[in-house]
């Protein structure tokens, strides 16, 4: 709130001059980045580019299927972009269309809103096998994201799959494994994702933590929806409920972690004791932690074996780590979900930290290397998880905006970036000309109206709010249209 009001007393003060902005990524961060932009200064001219012919980033692609309430902010972004001095820019990817030099020459003030496009891995043996795929290919797949249309995950040649991690993106990917067919079919989950579940075998799911029900990484919402679906049996063993003195402290000072424990404790008391054979199973499985990937003759995945762990307190973060106590034990499986985080990747001239998976920043202003320390490459700005990291939900993003377009207003009313300034800088026009000379046919907000009003029309027949177009040429060939 404090950061709105000083946005706001900003505006009279700052200069009218022309100041083009070039925001990479439609997402949550990037949209709220132009909205705040657009309110701060009266002449800027934002455009957002996307790699995408779509808008809206997770919004879109990331979100389940059955949370319609929080698609509604596509609403709010719809606004932004037909603003007179908002143009969206779908089908240019930076680093392939464009490189970042080419954007920093053209535009006075570029900010990195492009989100985590990639995964962490395990580093463990097997984790290549057929059959292991990462939370993120998944949603991206049952949401209809067109680099995903093909991955065509085997889920009728196993009844048991497992989820490693505990977050609330493992929970929503077992809510779909094992939410009834008939509550999806009325979403916008991919028609080719539908017609894989419908044939689906799975009919037990377990969410594997390293550590126990108090650092479970869900939310109470979350947890309360899986733990609703109808007809579902819930596994959890009362011993992994047991807590440590550290662990009675944790849940002092954290109300989520509170609440997300009672849930756990009162699934455990409350589990039936005698599950029909086609009743759906979820467990809940504590202190583990996979060792190695188990195969069958055809190299598919077939198992995970796992070490027992325990709790240990670090002297350094005061956090309760995972310690492995070398005893071990296989479970049986025929798919693996790893929900254990996204990752941003780097382009060409962007700083970025591989260790931490996010561009080193002040508030959102890019730090570059210099002999004696890093300083503020001028111009230049992050938002969203490139800033920090994968992290938080759709209205962290606004802050994260906030925050950062507040790093630019100071900048501005400084004379930071008029050093950035020259008659070349010309935003608009100058990205208009360069992707015309590359011979990139983008696709404008016009063209998303059209495809969002043939997925619409196309739900409308099905009973579903949209049936998503999924494929690159079927998405280009209704936007051109």
């Amino acid at each position: 709130m404090a950061l709105r009001k000083w946005l706001w007393r900003s505006m009279s003060s700052l200069s009218c001059d022309p100041l083009h902005v070039c925001v990479v990524g439609s997402g949550p961060a990037g949209f709220y980045t132009a909205e705040k932009m657009l309110k701060a200064h009266k002449a800027a001219e934002i455009d957002i580019i996307d790699r995408l012919p779509t808008p809206f980033g997770l919004v879109r692609s990331g979100v389940a299927p059955d949370h319609p309430e929080t698609k509604i902010v596509i609403n709010q972004f719809s606004r932004v972009a037909s603003a007179a001095r908002c143009s969206f820019f779908g089908n240019v990817s930076l680093g392939t269309s464009i490189s970042l030099n080419e954007l920093r020459n053209i535009y006075d003030v570029v900010v990195l809103a492009y989100g985590a496009e990639s995964d962490r891995v395990l580093g463990v043996s097997g984790e290549e096998l057929a059959g292991i795929y990462s939370a993120r290919e998944f949603v991206w797949w049952y949401n209809g994201h067109p680099d995903y249309r093909n991955l065509s995950p085997d889920l009728k040649s196993t009844d048991t799959a497992i989820i490693l991690g505990q977050g609330n993106v493992a929970l929503d990917v077992a809510r779909i494994l094992l939410r009834p067919i008939a509550e999806l079919a009325t979403t916008d989950i991919a028609n080719h994702a539908l017609a894989s579940l419908k044939e689906s075998s799975i009919r037990k799911v377990l969410l594997v933590g390293r550590r126990g029900p108090v650092q479970a990484a869900c939310t109470a919402k979350e947890l309360r929806e899986i733990l609703g679906i109808k007809d579902l049996l819930v596994h959890i063993q009362e011993t992994d409920l047991l807590k440590s003195p550290a662990d009675e402290e944790e849940l002092k000072n954290s109300r989520t972690q509170r609440r997300v424990y009672e849930l756990l404790t009162k699934a455990a008391t409350s589990q039936e004791l005698h599950p029909t054979s086609t009743q759906r199973e979820l467990h809940f499985v504590f202190f583990r932690r996979p060792e190695s990937f188990l195969h069958d003759s055809s190299s598919n995945i077939s198992g995970v074996r796992f070490e027992k762990t325990y709790l240990k307190e670090d002297d350094a973060s005061g956090k309760q780590l995972a310690i492995g106590t070398g005893q071990f034990e296989d479970h049986k499986c025929g798919l693996v979900l790893k929900s254990i985080g996204y990752k941003s990747v780097p382009v060409d001239g962007l700083p970025f930290d591989n260790r931490r998976g996010m561009v080193p920043n002040i508030r959102g202003r890019v730090l570059r290397d210099s002999p004696d320390n890093a300083i503020p490459d001028q111009g230049l700005y992050v938002t969203g998880w490139l800033k920090r990291g994968p992290t938080g939900i759709i209205a962290t993003n606004l802050y994260c905006a906030e925050e950062t377009v507040v790093s630019i207003t100071e900048d501005l009313k400084q004379g930071i970036l008029t050093s950035t300034s020259s008659p070349n800088k010309r935003g608009r026009e100058g990205l208009l000309q360069l992707l015309d000379s590359k011979n990139i046919r983008y696709v404008p907000f016009s063209g998303w109206e059209k495809i969002d009003l043939k997925e619409k029309s196309e739900g409308s027949l099905l009973n579903k709010p949209r049936a998503k177009i999924t494929t690159w040429e079927e998405l280009l060939k209704v936007a051109n249209e």
